[in-house]
């Protein structure tokens, strides 16, 4: 039987290359009614595939990502913790809490933009537009004046923009991604305070004791474990985070 397939395989080799190129064009531009140009599915899903390269980029630079895990990060390095919780914990975490804050952003992007263009309503170029207002309506309302006009006046945009909603995404993402940077640093700050001053504690307890050569990191770690589950730290931790958005 393999020796038929080995026969098939040398004739296929045979043929010339017109015959695999004909039914699959390279492009194939359809004018539209209202003056544009829709493409061939084939270039759609290409377009598709590469986007979704970027997908990472945009989950940490365009939602409530780079926050949260800012955020946990400062809380493990305060409690002086090393390894735990691990990144993998703390990434996936940040996820799904991400995924719970964007959730209304995500569902108005469905309905307007993506659900019509899968029922062949509306055409991708219209799709990007639609899909783009709730994400950008969101990342408007947690990023600083500012930092959008710092990056206005490197970009020389100054007499283009007469308010914040009328600036591009270009603009706008390095302004939120400062923002957001900026928002998780403060609350980090907040969040070191009292663990801080219990290190202080611990270590002046031990000078006045005599045992200096005793570090203070390693007592104090055991006392912070309890502070931070006694007062329920992790249902106030995320309950800053998701409130900090406006949730």
């Amino acid at each position: 039987m393999n020796k038929y397939w080995i026969w098939g395989l040398l004739a296929l080799g045979l043929l010339p290359l017109d015959v695999f190129a004909q039914g699959i064009p390279a492009l194939t531009v359809t004018p539209n009614p209202n003056g544009g140009e829709d493409y061939t599915m084939t270039l759609q899903v290409v377009a598709i595939m590469t986007a979704l390269s970027l997908l990472p980029a945009f989950l940490m630079m365009m939602t409530s990502f780079t926050r949260i895990i800012v955020v946990l990060s400062i809380l493990r390095q305060a409690i002086g913790l090393q390894q735990s919780p691990s990144n993998q914990i703390l990434i996936g975490v940040s996820l799904f809490l991400s995924i719970f804050i964007m959730s209304p952003v995500f569902d108005k992007i469905n309905e307007q933009a993506l659900q019509p263009y899968l029922d062949e309503q509306i055409t991708s170029i219209q799709a990007y537009e639609l899909a783009k207002e709730p994400l950008k309506a969101f990342m408007l309302a947690q990023t600083r004046v500012k930092d959008l006009e710092t990056f206005v006046e490197i970009g020389g945009y100054q007499d283009q923009f007469q308010e914040p909603a009328d600036v591009t995404m270009n603009i706008l993402i390095p302004a939120f991604v400062i923002s957001e940077l900026k928002t998780a640093f403060q609350i980090g700050f907040m969040l070191f305070i009292p663990f801080l001053i219990l290190d202080l504690v611990v270590a002046s307890v031990l000078m006045a004791m005599g045992m200096m050569m005793l570090s203070p990191m390693i007592v104090s770690l055991p006392f912070k474990l309890m502070l931070f589950v006694m007062v329920d730290g992790w249902n106030l931790v995320f309950g800053t985070l998701a409130n900090s958005f406006g949730m």
